[in-house]
């Protein structure tokens, strides 16, 4: 006669479900956080100071932009359509303080009252006012532009280092829960599900981080080199007139 194993009991099963549905609740949030050791901590103030910084200059590139690119028409038509070039001055004057075309024509004559002030005093004229003009075009025009680009190296940092820092929170749980199963000799779901919880929850907070970041960039990237064209669109038409006296027309 063959012992038979009995088969398990409903009331055994209800306990091995029970204790599997209890397991699965250690791999929320809230357990990661109670749980975590320094390795985890540090990972997990890392990507979430990753991501503050991100989204902040998310926002505020997203409406810097939008205002440099909503008013930039109306400046360059109101500064060309002004029959007085000192009437045109004042209104470039009474623009924002962050808008970039003002400043850049603004730049432009105070080269050419510079120059004229110079050979006015008898000094030696070293440069043009072609030449003179020409530097201080190119001056504003880097200075406006490395200004549209604040953030714009954070946002790649982030976006290419967020997910490698999540992965280095993720290999941690993962070898947590390898050296407790080891310790304890205990591979149950309750055993596992706390570690892999956390390493699962550690690469989400990483690409969290990553992909808004990454998106930004190449957004702002694009709005950025359209703008940069406009700068030195404007800064060739500037030059003409303040070396010339009048536009190249046609422009």
């Amino acid at each position: 006669m063959f012992l038979q194993t009995p088969a398990p009991t409903d009331a055994a099963a209800q306990v091995a479900g029970n204790s599997n549905a209890e397991a699965m609740k250690q791999m929320g949030f809230a357990n990661l956080v109670t749980h975590f050791n320094w390795v985890g901590w540090v990972v997990f103030i890392t990507l979430v100071v990753m991501s503050f910084l991100s989204w902040y200059f998310i926002i505020a590139n997203a409406i810097r932009n939008s205002m440099v690119r909503g008013r930039a028409d109306g400046v360059i038509n109101g500064f060309w359509s002004n029959p007085s070039t000192q009437d045109a001055i004042r209104e470039l004057e009474a623009q924002p303080k962050g808008e970039p075309f003002s400043k850049i024509a603004l730049d432009a004559a105070s080269a050419v009252a510079h120059h004229q002030q110079a050979n006015k005093g008898g000094l030696a004229e070293s440069l043009t006012r072609s030449e003179f003009v020409d530097r201080a075009l190119r001056q504003a025009v880097a200075r406006e532009s490395l200004r549209l680009e604040g953030g714009q190296t954070l946002l790649a940092t982030v976006g290419s280092s967020a997910p490698f820092v999540g992965l280095l929170g993720t290999v941690m749980g993962i070898y947590g829960a390898l050296t407790g199963i080891a310790a304890s000799g205990n591979a149950s779901m309750t055993a596992v599900a706390g570690p892999v919880g956390e390493a699962l929850i550690m690469t989400a907070i990483g690409l969290g981080s990553a992909i808004p970041a990454l998106l930004a960039f190449n957004f702002f990237n694009r709005s950025n080199r359209i703008i940069f064209a406009r700068f030195d669109e404007f800064a060739h038409d500037l030059h003409d007139f303040f070396a010339t006296g009048s536009r190249v027309e046609g422009k």
